[in-house]
Formats: structure tokens, sequence, C-alpha cells
């Protein structure tokens, strides 16, 4: 199953610069191994042993996985995940 990443400005020097990636993955922690698999780094920028970090959002589509499955969610063929940092100030 091939599923696209859009990668932010912050990470794309783990991708080569690329700010789309395929990845693939029945959930999406299996996703995030593929892509730490690919882009060594990329994995511990996003999640932890808890979820996905904090200061970080993943969609799936225009859905926050947090208020999906968080990262047992499923996917499928032709998916979009969006890794977005969480932007903070006052």
């Amino acid at each position: 199953m091939n599923v696209t990443v859009r990668i932010p400005t912050p990470l794309r020097t783990l991708t080569g610069g690329e700010e789309e990636v395929s990845a693939s993955g029945a959930t999406v922690k299996a996703l995030i191994d593929d892509l730490e698999a690919k882009y060594p780094g990329l994995k511990e920028r996003i999640a932890d042993e808890k979820g996905v970090r904090r200061f970080v959002n993943v969609y799936l589509g225009d859905e926050d996985i947090r208020f999906l499955d968080g990262l047992e969610t499923e996917l499928k063929d032709g998916d979009e995940i969006s890794i977005v940092p969480a932007i903070a100030g006052g």
C-alpha cells in the first residue's frame, strides 16, 4: 500500500529536501516505522513511546489522527498523511 506523506519544512533536511515522500504501512505507526527506515531520524521527531509528540500534528486527509485511533489509525492505498508542526505563541 502506498501513502503520500507531506513533510514540513523543518524535517525536509531528513528527506533530502523532498516535500512529499511515499511510504507504506497498514497503520500510521507502521508508516512511521517505514519512514524511519528510509529517512533515519524522522521517527524521533514525530513520535515517542507515548504517541505523537505534543508539538506535532499528524493528519490523515483533513482529520487529526488524535481524534481517530492515534498511531493505530488504519491506512489504505492512496491515503495522504500530513505532518504539521504545532505553532505556539502569544
